[in-house]
């Protein structure tokens, strides 16, 4: 019986640092990864081919996230690789929701640039949902060519 109390006694004084960990931020990776590559050629029959992937981290509990993006460098002649290169990080963005919750997201971008990108590099758009309540936000960043990139929210209605 003693061993029981002492059980319950620990158990009782370890539930109050457990909650604290229930409550834990939750990161997710969007499902909609992208990599593209572009290659050139240079003076002296070199080879560059550089490709670079992004994808988004979310946090499902505050609605903040993160851009995240990988590249690599190939330079190489006929007869070997000369140089690699490798760059990245992640860059945090903005609440999408001011209060935290439960949401889910995707994340997605326009493609790299070429001739039908209107505003240089484009832009990406971010939905978020509020998986408790039908609550949806959709929201578009574009670089306005300008500094700065603009970026706007808007809450779907139902009908």
């Amino acid at each position: 019986m003693n061993r029981v109390v002492k059980a319950c006694s620990a158990a009782a004084l370890l539930l109050p640092a457990l909650a604290p960990a229930a409550q834990a931020d939750d990161y997710r990776l969007s499902h909609n990864q992208r990599i593209s590559c572009s290659r050139g050629l240079a003076p002296g029959k070199l080879n560059t081919a550089t490709c670079k992937s992004y994808t988004y981290l979310f946090n499902t509990r505050t609605s903040e996230y993160f851009r995240c993006q990988v590249s690599l460098a190939l330079t190489r002649d006929n007869k070997e690789v000369i140089n690699v290169q490798t760059d990245g990080g992640c860059t945090k963005k903005p609440r999408i929701f001011e209060t935290d919750g439960k949401y889910d997201f995707d994340a997605t971008e326009t493609e790299p640039p070429n001739t039908n990108s209107f505003f240089g590099p484009g832009g990406y758009s971010v939905w978020a949902a509020d998986v408790g309540a039908q609550k949806v936000r959709g929201c578009i960043t574009i670089s306005s060519g300008l500094g700065s990139d603009i970026s706007k929210c808007l809450d779907m209605t139902f009908q």
